[in-house]
């Protein structure tokens, strides 16, 4: 507060209610990221495995259909045989879907996995980052409005 340009006390509340504010929505978006790769890596690691029984499937002898529950609609499933394969294909996003081997298939999920779980440990990191900053950025709030207290309490009875 002895700064030139911390004068006024509401200015400089105010400019820290602002830096709050950012704070506040830069954990919100961090947390939005966050809850979104938790969904993203257990369907990663969901087609992952399926790309490995078919792999298996494909190396057996006598490749018999493979028979199995498909998801068709949230609480819909419908049985379906799938036959031995070496191809896939891959929902990419943005509407757009592609045809890949079963190596193919398996190196792109499991770096994405892997990007994925490492994208997470990032954002845990960055939100901690925030939440001390949340914490430091309160204090100083409180602080400059209990020094303005503390300044008319002091030239009230001067």
């Amino acid at each position: 507060m002895a700064q030139e340009e911390n004068s006024n006390v509401q200015q400089v509340l105010k400019r820290l209610d602002e830096q709050h504010s950012k704070y506040r929505f830069m954990e919100t978006n961090l947390l939005a990221k966050k809850r979104r790769l938790r969904v993203q890596i257990p369907d990663l690691e969901q087609s992952l495995s399926m790309i490995k029984l078919l792999k298996k499937q494909q190396s057996e002898k006598d490749k018999e259909d493979l028979s199995t529950m498909f998801c068709i609609a949230e609480q819909a499933h419908m049985k379906a045989a799938i036959p031995p394969t070496d191809k896939v294909c891959l929902w990419l996003g943005a509407n757009v879907m592609l045809e890949y081997s079963l190596d193919g298939a398996s190196e792109l999920l499991t770096k994405n996995t892997e990007s994925a779980k490492r994208n997470l440990g990032y954002i845990d990191h960055d939100l901690n980052f925030l939440r001390d900053q949340l914490t430091t950025t309160e204090v100083n709030m409180a602080r400059v409005f209990n020094w303005d207290i503390k300044k008319r309490q002091a030239g009230k009875q001067s």
